[in-house]
């Protein structure tokens, strides 16, 4: 993801990065809605409308989350402000970042009864299961690029040798 930000430092490229971000916010909340939707009414200020789809509402907060998730990936995934730091730690950061964001907008947006253990349970699993996602699909897209990278470079040496 950090390269992705360093190719791209312009203004276009963060709100474009931000779009990505909210696009797959909403797609997950999509899915949400129709598992869970129309037992959460009532109980839940995200999934208001049933399986009828997301509140105007819910769309703001989920992106004003985006925003918070495109600075964090600024602050902890790229040199750009924090420059010696190793990539275990600002994951780690990045993801409890993340993590603190989401309790906040679930405190204060009613995304959840707070005192419903059972909701931070599906909270906390749901929220394990993105970020896992989201590190498989990183890690795969990182060795994908490698990989052509690799070969990439192996194409040039053989070229050099052979001339």
């Amino acid at each position: 993801m950090e390269e992705k930000f360093e190719d791209k430092k312009s203004v276009f490229g963060y709100i474009a990065q931000l779009l990505a971000t909210y696009g797959a916010m909403v797609v997950i909340f999509i899915v949400f809605d129709i598992c869970i939707g129309t037992s959460t009414v009532g109980h839940s200020t995200l999934f208001e409308l049933g399986r009828g789809g997301l509140t105007i509402n819910t769309l703001l907060q989920l992106l004003f989350l985006a925003v918070l998730v495109t600075i964090a990936q600024v602050v902890f995934l790229t040199d750009a402000i924090i420059k010696n730091l190793g990539m275990i730690v600002r994951n780690l950061l990045f993801i409890i970042a993340i993590f603190v964001s989401i309790v906040v907008f679930a405190v204060v947006f009613g995304w959840f009864p707070v005192n419903d253990i059972a909701a931070w349970i599906g909270f906390l699993v749901s929220f394990s299961l993105s970020m896992a996602a989201s590190l498989l699909i990183t890690r795969f897209i990182e060795k994908s690029e490698n990989k052509k990278m690799q070969e990439a470079l192996d194409k040039y040496m053989e070229k050099r040798n052979e001339k």
